[in-house]
């Protein structure tokens, strides 16, 4: 397979532009043109058309687009399989939401190891934007994020919840806080409406953070209020930092498993799933009502 082939196929189809392309790809327009052409004569079919008004895919071009994303998929699949082959039968690339990898990263690939011991394991934390390109992209086999965005190769099942409490260091009300010294935290674009419906005087703090671990620290450093995870608003609450404005409600944001379609069946990926599905259910448990 002519990977190069397909990756400027798929990158033309995104910008329209063969001028584009080679900026992106960092090559010359000439070896774009020369990349398609080559397509082109293996199937003997034109791809794309060119005009003053920019560079159009044909219906040829359109009906081949889903074949060249399962081709660059399955090409980084096996690229990763062969380099990282030695003792594993296979390998695993595994994304996280920062937030849960804050709580459950040690545990749920211990569970996994465990369970899983022919199989190698990279783990990266990041937020849901970048693991749904990188999915997209067969950079990842696997991901638990906070904002699934339902591309047509990519399978989401909802696994659970996290829930955020709203902590103060000074103010013991909801009446009683400062919109001067609130932290916003935007978690996900769901628990920013849901912020916003609750507490709509709070929606434009001086400060926003989208990670419960930079927002703690906000709250150590600068005072103030904010809402953290449940277990961390708990931990602040022991330790005399923060705690917790009993009026203010709860927020609750869902949790998803998101795998390619082609895979969501695969024996792996359900127990990797179904191990974190576990600790969400456990968390929640534990939580004090």
């Amino acid at each position: 397979m002519q990977i190069d082939l397909i990756e400027t196929f798929l990158d033309l189809m995104e910008t329209r532009s063969f001028n584009r392309t080679a900026e992106r790809m960092n090559i010359t327009q000439s070896t774009v043109s020369h990349r398609v052409k080559a397509l082109e004569a293996q199937f003997n079919r034109k791809l794309f058309t060119r005009n003053k008004g920019g560079t159009t895919p044909t219906p040829s071009g359109l009906r081949f687009l889903d074949h060249a994303k399962a081709l660059q998929h399955q090409w980084h699949e096996a690229t990763r399989a062969v380099e990282s082959a030695g003792a594993y039968e296979r390998s695993m690339r595994l994304g996280i939401q920062h937030d849960l990898a804050e709580v459950f990263a040690g545990r749920w690939l211990s569970a996994v190891r465990a369970d899983l011991p022919a199989t190698s394991i990279y783990m990266e934390a990041d937020y849901s934007n970048q693991m749904n390109r990188d999915l997209a992209a067969g950079d990842l086999d696997l991901a638990i994020l906070y904002t699934p965005h339902y591309l047509p190769d990519l399978h989401y099942e909802r696994i659970g919840e996290m829930v955020y409490r709203l902590v103060s260091t000074t103010a013991r009300t909801v009446g009683e806080l400062q919109p001067e010294t609130y932290i916003q935290a935007v978690y996900s674009p769901a628990f920013d409406r849901a912020h916003r419906l609750a507490l709509p005087h709070l929606s434009a703090a001086p400060l926003a953070s989208g990670q419960n671990i930079a927002v703690i620290d906000l709250l150590k450093t600068l005072g103030g209020a904010a809402y953290v995870m449940s277990s961390t608003a708990s931990e602040l609450a022991r330790q005399g930092t923060a705690f917790p404005i009993e009026d203010a409600p709860p927020i609750p944001q869902a949790v998803y498993a998101a795998t390619s379609i082609r895979t969501r069946h695969a024996h792996q990926h359900r127990r990797i799933i179904g191990v974190m599905q576990d600790l969400l259910a456990s968390c929640s448990a534990a939580r004090p009502l």
